[in-house]
């Protein structure tokens, strides 16, 4: 073969041919029939079952919050809106800014109806003037109308309504199986602890080693109490290891050794 063809049946080799992939417009239609069909069936039964909203069932153990609030609040958010389009959300939220309401479930109720159930908070101390804390430490009102009378009273620096309360329920929990009640404990800017029993007896913990001298007062202390809680004015923990008496008769006496007071 001579050499000049070489070339020529070289390109010939290198040629590649192809074709575009043919579209089968008879499936795309049925597929998109078929689509709309779905949509179509959809919007229909979106329409059939977003049906008005006609009642409200409302459930819980309802002392401070009104039933009668909790229907108007829902029906504020409702207002005219239907069983599959209604903001379940919207009216959660709504229920739960009322006074007292601490957890709320809303739920849709078959075919035009919705429930709704309340759980209130439980105040287990007041805060400050007219606050009210709950049995996790959370502020729940910051000026209550109505303060249980038998709720202790605490108090400390802004933001500190969490760390007063579990040191409340704490102290609480002790003194209630040694028969005393406590009534009031407060935190200073210091950062210094006291309590207030029943009895009128302020106990002094100060800001060091407050979880030691706890556990020592209810050791010592809490044996004196019991027996001469009318004359005793106060108990200072803030010792070593003893602790001070302050008689309402006047005069102080030391128990204890002969440590110095710390803050």
């Amino acid at each position: 073969m001579p050499l000049w063809k070489r070339p020529k049946n070289r390109r010939k080799q290198n040629e590649r041919s192809f074709r575009l992939p043919e579209i089968n417009w008879r499936r795309w239609g049925i597929a998109a029939g078929t689509l709309a069909a779905i949509l179509g069936a959809a919007a229909a039964l979106f329409v059939v079952l977003d049906k008005p909203i006609q009642k409200v069932q409302i459930s819980g153990r309802f002392q401070r919050v009104s039933p009668g609030d909790v229907e108007r609040a829902v029906k504020e958010e409702v207002r005219g809106a239907g069983l599959v389009s209604v903001d379940l959300d919207a009216v959660r939220t709504a229920v739960a800014a009322l006074p007292w309401v601490d957890t709320v479930s809303v739920e849709r109720a078959w075919p035009r109806g919705l429930s709704v159930s309340v759980v209130e908070q439980v105040a287990a101390a007041r805060w400050g003037e007219s606050g009210l804390l709950n049995t996790r430490g959370e502020l729940f009102a910051i000026a209550a109308t109505h303060i249980p009378p038998e709720l202790a009273r605490l108090s400390g620096p802004t933001g500190t309504q969490g760390v007063v309360a579990a040191r409340y329920l704490i102290a609480r929990g002790r003194l209630d199986e040694a028969g005393i009640h406590l009534t009031a404990l407060r935190l200073d800017e210091r950062g210094a602890w006291e309590l207030d029993l029943a009895d009128g007896i302020t106990v002094r913990l100060g800001s060091r080693q407050v979880d030691e001298r706890f556990e020592r007062f209810m050791l010592t202390a809490v044996k004196l109490i019991a027996q001469r809680a009318n004359d005793i004015a106060y108990v200072d923990m803030r010792y070593s290891n003893g602790f001070a008496i302050g008689w309402r008769s006047g005069g102080a006496r030391r128990a204890g050794d002969d440590g110095g007071k710390d803050a």
